[in-house]
């Protein structure tokens, strides 16, 4: 936006970056749809007095290994942040490609859960809102795994990041605490409660 200052100059405000808000705004859509996941998990929990039905146990282990994992990846994903915004972006690639191993490791994780279980998508409704929100979850981190390749992948042009351009390493780093921050939730509600 451009403004006359009283002595006749030219002012130019600084706008927020159009493709951080429309991060954001994507990640508060998404935020809302998971809400509402959770709020039926929560409703139907509710309504049942044994939760999770008889013939749906639910494993610790696995889930927190890969909570572990999934946790511990977003401050390696924040190291790479730091590395960038001090110009090293060799430094950057090493801690992003530290955060994608860790992503494809909770998928593998997540795969292996998926497989030892003994119970489908449409066992009961535990099972069914079990698979739904960790699967679309599992989506979710897929996702954030292909843009962290895709800066590693962008990462190999000369000067295309540097310490004052690099907004595609930041919005990866936010989109990729936002999966964290939801899996704390459906660990909390899947696993932690089901124990309660």
């Amino acid at each position: 936006m451009v403004t006359t200052t009283t002595d006749g100059g030219v002012h130019h405000e600084e706008h927020p970056d159009l493709r951080v808000v429309g991060l954001l705004t994507f990640l508060v859509s998404e935020s809302l749809m998971f809400g509402g996941f959770f709020a039926t998990y929560l409703f139907f929990r509710a309504q049942n007095s044994v939760w999770p039905p008889e013939g749906t146990e639910v494993e610790l282990l696995v889930p927190a290994i890969n909570t572990v994992i999934l946790v511990s990846s977003s401050f390696v994903i924040h190291l790479g942040d730091k590395a960038i915004k001090n110009n090293d972006v060799r430094g950057m690639r090493k801690w992003y490609i530290r955060t994608a191993i860790m992503g494809a490791i909770f998928l593998l994780g997540q795969v292996y859960e998926y497989m030892t279980l003994g119970y489908g998508l449409t066992t009961n409704v535990f099972a069914n809102c079990f698979y739904l929100m960790t699967g679309f979850h599992g989506l979710h981190v897929f996702v954030g795994l292909l843009l962290i390749l895709g800066v590693l992948w962008r990462s190999r042009r000369p000067g295309h990041y540097s310490a004052s351009k690099h907004i595609g390493i930041e919005m990866a780093e936010i989109y990729w605490h936002f999966v964290d921050i939801i899996w704390i939730i459906l660990f909390t509600l899947i696993y932690i409660l089901t124990l309660f």
